[in-house]
């Protein structure tokens, strides 16, 4: 009796914790979860009973469940942080303590989730919102993770090997080129940490020491290009070409090209035994072969000419060297007795006025071939035209995703502080009415009230903005003119915004060219004008005085929005119009940075302009240029 009794107990009470806890055993799964854990995930009980700890939490995979597994058994209880994935798709940071727990030879853990922000369950209709609005960025997701998969299939189908790690070394992608290559067994995983790949890899080397150095063990973030020749047993040569990659100034990987040069080095072995054995190779040979004597070309083979578009005899003897050579980049390999063998990237322009890039081995062949004396430069190319196209593509596509992040992030930012004041006073009042209704009087419960229905009314108007952006983001809003009374309408909305405001800041509407009648839509220009009075009331001090001034010039009706309060500081003059931007001298004024967002993209639909002109303490004008008709 009472062990049923402290069981129903312990299960109320821990049903009623605030925080998310459950029971996990070894494996990872789910033994027990309270109300908080299914608020948190968003899925039943029945759900998450058939689930593991990996299926919600996206930084957790089977592997580290067993390391962690490992860990908790050897510490009185074991903390990190993570990120859990709700059943609305929804990525949000938690911090999880775990410990151990060992009863009738029975192992688990218990473990609580601690997170700040967690969603109540009367918020999951904003929470679907929130959703909802993000639905856009996850459209832009899929557009991008296209123009991915179109990026993929390009490196896919390129003739060079390439392989790509992260800022720790770690190998995140390569294409089917470099496994074929390295001929690498499909039951080899490639990973940095895997003993069986570094065995392999080694094995296929004459010079062990020499790919550990160069590419294996090579750190991603090393701030400088690398080419190195490796030397398999199978008697191929492979070149090995990285440089970092770079988002702005900071290395985030590093990319690797490998390509066949055996032919290449044979040719060059050729060129050493005899010239006439060199023409023989070389004509047949599908690299490019260049041989320069001083500043003109001495001998093309015929891969040369295809990829140039110009005869031999216009190589040699016509065209200007710097006419087809326009960039040269050296990065030296290695000396020996023959002369220096560098590789470089070269930019060519071929008669039909196009630009190629090739990937060149370039030796001074000193003493191989007899041209009286003189030195000579061996040039052996092939074309990377596709590969560099890619490389520019998978930078932009890298830029953008990042672009995207920090616009999510911004927004969720927002989102979350926005949310939190407004939540709170409908939250604490409603509590307070709950306890109290019937005790105290009814005025006072009116106070509380209209403390919820203001709270309300706040949340309303932030989401009224947040829709309203998205749509315009969209291009989903449609323009609809039609004549309106302009001195009346906007009288009338000056007078709106100063009731609003508690009539604390007057604001005068001055008709310079007594204009009064015009083609505009009044809904954009209601939502325009009342958001730059807005404005203008709320960063003014008390007292002061807001001007709406209103002419007409060339066919245009000009609205100027004057006051008097704190100014917009110069750095943050170019940043002012894009989403989620908030000054950086607004201290505690609340506001989403979606307002003037909105407004120039209203003015934009409108075929207008705005402009803006201030001084930090003296005040701001902000100019909205409208055509009459």
């Amino acid at each position: 009796m009472f062990v049923l009794e402290d069981r129903l107990f312990t299960d109320s009470l821990v049903n009623r914790a605030a925080d998310a806890a459950f029971c996990i055993n070894e494996s990872g799964y789910l033994l027990y979860v309270n109300n908080a854990m299914c608020c948190l995930s968003g899925y039943s009980r029945e759900q998450l009973i058939n689930m593991t700890l990996f299926d919600i939490d996206i930084e957790i995979n089977q592997e580290k469940w067993t390391e962690i597994w490992q860990e908790i058994k050897s510490k009185p209880s074991l903390t990190l942080t993570s990120r859990f994935r709700s059943n609305t798709n929804l990525v949000f940071p938690v911090e999880i303590s775990i410990c151990y727990v060992k009863e009738n030879g029975i192992q688990f853990g218990c473990g609580y989730v601690h997170y700040q922000n967690k969603f109540f369950p009367s918020l999951n209709g904003i929470s679907d919102l929130s959703v909802e609005f993000s639905s856009k960025y996850r459209k832009t997701e899929a557009e991008l993770e296209t123009s991915l998969a179109l990026l993929r299939s390009a490196l896919e189908s390129s003739a060079i090997g390439i392989l790509a790690v992260n800022f720790e070394g770690e190998i995140l992608w390569y294409n089917q080129k470099f496994m074929e290559m390295w001929h690498v067994p499909k039951e080899v995983q490639l990973t940095k940490g895997c003993e069986r790949a570094k065995t392999f890899f080694e094995s296929q080397v004459i010079e062990p020491e020499v790919f550990r150095t160069s590419v294996w063990e090579m750190p991603a973030q090393i701030d400088s290009e690398r080419y190195d020749l490796i030397e398999l047993k199978d008697g191929r040569i492979l070149a090995h070409y990285s440089e970092p990659h770079r988002l702005g100034d900071k290395i985030i990987g590093r990319v690797w090209s490998i390509w066949d040069i055996t032919e290449s080095k044979q040719t060059e072995q050729a060129l050493r035994l005899n010239e006439a054995r060199f023409r023989s190779l070389a004509e047949t040979n599908q690299a490019s072969i260049f041989l320069i004597k001083g500043s003109h070309l001495c001998y093309v083979n015929p891969a040369a000419e295809d990829l140039t578009g110009y005869s031999f005899k216009q190589l040699v003897s016509e065209v200007k060297l710097d006419d087809v050579f326009k960039n040269k980049r050296l990065r030296p390999v290695s000396k020996n007795n023959g002369g220096t063998t560098e590789y470089q990237e070269m930019q060519i322009v071929t008669s039909q006025g196009t630009e190629r890039w090739l990937a060149c081995t370039v030796t001074l062949a000193n003493g191989v071939f007899d041209f009286n004396q003189e030195p000579v430069e061996l040039i052996t190319a092939i074309d990377v035209t596709d590969y560099k196209q890619a490389e520019s593509e998978l930078r932009q596509a890298l830029e953008q995703a990042k672009h995207l992040g920090d616009l999510r992030e911004r927004f969720v930012s927002m989102l979350c502080h926005q949310f939190r004041t407004p939540l709170n006073v409908v939250s604490f009042s409603a509590d307070l009415l709950r306890r109290h209704i019937h005790q105290w009087n009814e005025e006072k419960n009116r106070s509380y009230l209209e403390l919820i229905l203001a709270a309300v009314e706040q949340l309303g108007h932030l989401l009224d903005d947040i829709l309203l952006y998205g749509k315009a983001d969209a291009e989903k809003l449609e323009l609809n003119p039609r004549p309106i009374e302009l001195d009346k309408f906007c009288r009338d909305i000056a007078m709106q915004v100063q009731i609003a405001s508690g009539n604390q800041i007057l604001i005068d509407v001055i008709n310079l060219d007594n204009l009064n009648h015009a083609c505009l839509d009044p809904k954009i220009l209601q939502h325009i004008l009342s958001n730059l009075l807005s404005n203008a009331v709320k960063y003014s001090s008390l007292g002061s005085i807001v001007i709406l001034e209103l002419a007409c010039q060339n066919q245009n009706v000009i609205f100027k929005v004057k006051d008097a309060g704190i100014g917009i500081p110069v750095v943050d003059r170019e940043e002012i119009f894009k989403p989620f931007f908030r000054g950086s001298n607004i201290d505690s004024i609340a506001g989403t940075g979606l307002g003037l967002s909105i407004v120039k993209t209203l003015v934009e639909l409108h075929c207008g302009q705005i402009t803006f002109e201030s001084q930090v303490g003296v005040g701001t004008t902000f100019t909205v240029t409208l055509p009459i008709k």
